[in-house]
């Protein structure tokens, strides 16, 4: 299943993206091989997860979460509740 996620960047910066496999992508943002953003960002930790039905509604999830405002997008995270989708491993690396 696709998911929706956000992290939290080393700058306190938030970058949104999409994936089908979100703790590959995950692992290569943390390697300097994801999205250009992120990577002069370390460390970077799971601030939002979302699971979606299909790709194009990850994708459309994706783009609304990008065009909200800050205190909109930490509304969000602050009702993500990372012990019901992380793994407890991942959740261990939130700030």
């Amino acid at each position: 299943m696709p998911f929706v996620y956000i992290l939290e960047c080393g700058d306190g910066s938030f970058y949104t993206g999409a994936a089908i496999d979100w703790e590959k992508r995950l692992r290569e943002h943390r390697a300097g091989k994801g999205a250009k953003y992120t990577r002069g960002r370390q460390p970077l930790s799971v601030a939002f997860l979302r699971e979606t039905a299909t790709w194009p509604e990850a994708l459309a999830e994706e783009a609304r979460i990008k065009k909200l405002r800050r205190p909109q997008k930490e509304k969000l995270i602050a009702s993500f509740d990372s012990r019901r989708t992380v793994n407890p491993a991942e959740a261990s690396n939130r700030n």
